[in-house]
């Protein structure tokens, strides 16, 4: 039997923003939002945050809703995210995952987030609007 988690959908809107490799990022007003992310690899800077947050960038993906397990998750834990992302998966949702060091969210485009919603519950899931 698969666990079945509650999400917390955030209220706004997300972007995905691509950068030069290194790139210091430095966003006013990130500590006011639920969701800020900065990751640097060799080949790329990547931020998430609030659309809001950002001008206007050469390589940016806007639109993003996200959903946040809610609670704390045990390291322990398998499957987590292949429960919630292989019933989008098997209804054709895309999605980008980010993970911290207590939970995981699952950010899809807004204009899936019905299908997403109904495809989750279906799948066991609750979801918190």
């Amino acid at each position: 039997m698969t666990a079945s988690y509650t999400l917390v959908l955030l209220p706004e809107s997300y972007a995905i923003m691509q950068l030069a490799p290194g790139t210091v990022f430095d966003i006013k007003g990130g500590s006011e939002t639920e969701l800020l992310a900065v990751i640097h690899t060799s080949e790329e800077t990547t931020v998430v945050c609030k659309e809001g947050l950002i001008s206007k960038e050469k390589t940016v993906e806007r639109g993003w809703r996200v959903l946040k397990i809610a609670g704390s998750l045990d390291f322990k834990l398998v499957g987590v995210l292949a429960s919630l992302l292989i019933p989008l998966a098997e209804a054709g949702v895309s999605v980008y995952t980010l993970s911290t060091y207590s939970t995981d969210l699952i950010l899809v485009k807004g204009d899936r987030l019905k299908t997403v919603i109904r495809t989750l519950k279906k799948a066991g899931h609750q979801i918190l609007e």
